[in-house]
């Protein structure tokens, strides 16, 4: 979470300071969470869906705070899951390719999808190539024992 609340986020780089643009964030931090630990098996997967698991919960849980009653809240719930793995899907492509240019395309179409022009998503895409690098780095045992660092975003 504290690494998604990154203030260059929104102060530098304009990620919408909103609910859609802190879930957007959120999002793709579970993202690199998930695409690190992909692969491997026992506890690994096992804390990878328990974090997912608890990340739509919070998410449910968000939507209620806000004043979605109970009617509304499987349909919203329903979008933001495939909101959520359409941007993975797209991100993930892009990193397999090593493609950043896609990558800041993906971004910029799911962060600021009515912004037009967005010459930040270039600086974010920079930030998730570091990250996913940074990940890939720590050991797996420490990421299971509740130990990840993402990196410091910079303005650039």
């Amino acid at each position: 979470m504290a690494a998604a609340r990154q203030s260059v986020f929104y102060s530098h780089w304009n990620v919408p300071d909103t609910p859609l643009g802190r879930f957007e964030m959120l999002s793709l931090h579970m993202f690199l969470f998930q695409h690190r630990l992909r692969g491997e098996d026992g506890a690994a997967q096992e804390v990878a869906q328990v974090l997912i698991d608890e990340f739509f919960l919070d998410v449910e849980h968000s939507l209620r705070e806000l004043g979605i009653g109970d009617v509304g809240v499987p349909k919203r719930m329903k979008k933001l899951a495939k909101m959520f793995y359409g941007r993975t899907a797209a991100y993930d492509d892009a990193l397999e390719r090593s493609d950043r240019d896609a990558l800041a395309a993906a971004l910029a179409r799911n962060v600021r999808p009515d912004a037009g022009a967005w010459p930040q998503a270039v600086s974010l895409a920079s930030y998730v190539i570091d990250a996913t690098s940074q990940l890939a780095a720590q050991p797996s045992q420490s990421i299971l024992s509740g130990t990840v660092a993402f990196p410091a975003a910079k303005v650039q």
